[in-house]
């Protein structure tokens, strides 16, 4: 551990907190961060050569695992040719021709450099199409930091103990309303209250910011039926769920189609990308074509999109991977459920498809308010047991773990086996 403890007392003097995002900081589970220094296939090693068995994946976009050499061998070739031009590229086209051709509900896509990006811009779509101010989103939902998402916000700002980011201005808040996730009558009781003056629903179709949370039979539907009685748009920010619960994300997954999908993690290949996109009379409405105003210097980046087209090609080309995952989705999260059968301790399993979260709080977890029941001291101590046999989870009870296509069933095995020794000696 020298030379991580090391590199985090440098960052600390010249970074906030010693990170470029807060979690990093390993602060909620009580120790230091690993500095990595490289990763291959479903591990990642350390500045001091550890290396452990990976559910982080980059935070989501590596569901091929690291530096697959399909998406490495594209980057490396991009880069011969130039980092950055500042104009229209062939390959800006053929990845919004790939997004186009298998989400459904997407005519149109501009490309962006962050699921934030897609988020804020979705919404300002949104608000310039219906010439309405307000949006509706879920507690506990993180949609990225922009000013009017930042409101019973998750990830990051759970973990912090945050409950809304200062900075943020009364004017930029004031017209974001906020319902539990999963409470269909609590969404119609509000848009009963601002009737006419509701943009957009934007949800995370599977809640993925504060721990893994399935949506509700019905949910999703209702939302859609909802947005189509009111003349409001629903957003779906699949910045998470696109491309890895299905080919076709959550909305195929679930068989519920929005009106604008926000995009990001896996169609950038592990570098910065992010997208928005919807039916052609919404995203027309995007300048220069219309009104909406929205730009980027590195949108539509070169070597990014190379990135991007890449995974995106090998995923369409190879439907196994998803078998695969759901295949391996079985063996971790139903050897989880299995080592809880025989556990007293107040936990609770969620997941989807090759997402997962083990919560440390009485279940069922079905909204912000069971999962702020989570004991994350408890998690801390879970965290710290993994991480020294040899397992890279996420250091926060509110995050997902994410299973990659280069895992195996000896690395879930190792995992499983970690877990029921904390479980045992946890109930000593």
């Amino acid at each position: 551990m020298y030379r991580s403890e090391a590199l985090f007392e440098r960052a600390k003097k010249v970074i906030p907190g010693g990170v470029n995002s807060p979690v990093r900081a390993f602060g909620s589970v009580g120790c230091s961060p690993r500095f990595i220094k490289s990763a291959a296939g479903a591990l990642v090693t350390d500045e001091d050569g550890n290396s452990y068995i990976d559910y982080v994946g980059s935070w989501g976009p590596m569901i091929l695992g690291h530096n697959h050499p399909a998406v490495r061998e594209a980057v490396v070739r991009a880069v011969e040719n130039g980092l950055s031009f500042g104009a229209a590229t062939e390959n800006e086209v053929r990845m919004a021709e790939l997004v186009c051709s298998v989400f459904g509900s997407v005519e149109m896509v501009r490309m962006v450099n962050s699921g934030t990006e897609a988020v804020m811009s979705a919404v300002r779509l949104a608000r310039g199409a219906t010439g309405r101010d307000k949006i509706l989103k879920f507690e506990g939902c993180y949609h990225g930091h922009c000013d009017s998402m930042l409101v019973s916000a998750g990830s990051g700002l759970m973990t912090g103990g945050v409950s809304a980011s200062a900075g943020v201005t009364r004017g930029c808040a004031k017209d974001t309303l906020t319902a539990a996730y999963n409470d269909l009558s609590m969404a119609e009781e509000i848009f009963e209250k601002n009737r006419g003056e509701i943009a957009a629903v934007i949800v995370e179709p599977v809640a993925a910011n504060m721990g893994v949370v399935p949506p509700r039979e019905g949910f999703l539907s209702g939302l859609r039926s909802l947005c189509d009685r009111e003349g409001a748009l629903l957003v779906f920010d699949e910045v998470i769920t696109g491309f890895r619960l299905s080919l076709g994300g959550a909305q195929e997954r679930f068989g519920v189609i929005p009106d604008l999908t926000a995009l990001g993690k896996i169609i950038g290949g592990g570098l910065p990308v992010g997208a928005y996109g919807g039916r052609r009379e919404l995203m027309e409405q995007v300048a220069p074509l219309g009104r909406v105003y929205q730009a980027g210097t590195l949108s539509g980046n070169p070597v990014a999109m190379a990135a991007g087209i890449a995974q995106l090609e090998h995923l369409k080309a190879h439907p196994e991977v998803y078998e695969r995952l759901e295949s391996l989705s079985a063996r971790l999260f139903g050897g989880i459920q299995r080592l809880l059968g025989g556990c007293a301790a107040p936990l609770a399993l969620n997941f989807v498809g090759s997402l997962g979260s083990l919560f440390f709080a009485p279940g069922p977890v079905r909204n912000y308010a069971d999962a702020r029941r989570s004991d994350t001291g408890a998690y801390a101590r879970y965290f710290r047991h993994m991480l020294s046999r040899g397992i890279y989870l996420a250091p926060s009870q509110f995050e997902a773990m994410f299973l990659s296509a280069s895992h195996t069933d000896e690395h879930i095995d190792a995992t499983l086996e970690a877990i029921e020794d904390f479980l045992s000696k946890e109930s000593a």
